[in-house]
């Protein structure tokens, strides 16, 4: 599920990442997801 899950983000995408600003919103979406993340697994345990 994963892999083909990520390769059809990937594809869907590829021609969109080649333009830094998309690139710069995705790294910082990804950033703050993970942070959120981490804060929920931290308040779980």
């Amino acid at each position: 599920m994963g892999n083909s899950l990520h390769n059809k983000i990937y594809l869907g995408r590829s021609s969109v990442l080649r333009s830094r600003p998309m690139q710069v919103v995705l790294l910082v979406g990804a950033l703050i997801s993970i942070g959120v993340v981490w804060f929920l697994f931290r308040t779980v345990k």
